[in-house]
């Protein structure tokens, strides 16, 4: 097996495919890149991250990602079987992707926790914009959660995967941990989530406060 990563440590969507590799107990070579600076080698057409290489087959967007794993080495069982439960999947991951990754990383993480971190002032109004657009997004997948399709506890599927570090990512600023805490069933879920290895030891440092 010759897996490789091209990766951005600090990036949430990194995270994503290392928690992935992690529970499925695979290994792979992680090849740095900065998507910002443009520096390192970079296969990715769009000049994002990850790209995953296995042998002389490469792959990028996370979500293909993510499938690729699922099918070639835990032969589908991150996946369910049951057809409502597959579209709940498919649909928290799609969330996740156009809904969740903008207003909980981009606008109240970045603000509130990379912003401090690197010297710079926080713009509160982008944090307040944030937390306004995240309200209906936790909602819908506090609705998720509590339907139990998916996000429940005790299994693990490609949605719990790809949803974990972006509220990890929300929840290491104190306003997202307490808007989180206005949704029980998806808090309960992220804090049964945490307890995996595969989420707690691929998490950045930035966002290991309140994980």
């Amino acid at each position: 097996m010759s897996l490789v990563v091209y990766a951005y440590p600090p990036s949430v969507y990194c995270q994503i495919i290392r928690m992935a590799l992690h529970h499925l107990g695979l290994t792979a070579q992680i090849n740095e890149v900065d998507p910002f600076s443009g520096t390192g080698p970079n296969p990715h057409p769009f000049g994002l991250v990850p790209t995953l290489r296995d042998n002389d087959f490469e792959l990028w967007e996370t979500t293909a990602i993510l499938r690729y794993l699922d099918a070639k080495f835990a032969k589908g069982t991150l996946s369910p079987s049951a057809p409502h439960a597959v579209a709940r999947m498919v649909q928290v991951q799609s969330i996740v992707d156009t809904q969740a990754y903008w207003p909980l990383v981009r606008m109240v993480f970045a603000q509130r926790v990379v912003a401090p971190a690197l010297g710079d002032t926080a713009d509160e109004g982008c944090i307040a914009d944030g937390l306004a657009r995240a309200d209906p997004v936790l909602s819908a997948l506090n609705d998720i959660a509590g339907e139990g399709l998916v996000l429940a506890p005790g299994t693990v599927t490609l949605a719990d995967i790809h949803l974990a570090p972006m509220i990890g990512f929300f929840n290491a600023a104190p306003e997202g941990a307490e808007v989180l805490g206005r949704y029980p069933a998806l808090g309960r879920w992220f804090r049964e989530i945490t307890k995996y290895p595969s989420y707690r030891d691929t998490c950045p440092p930035l966002t290991r406060v309140n994980s």
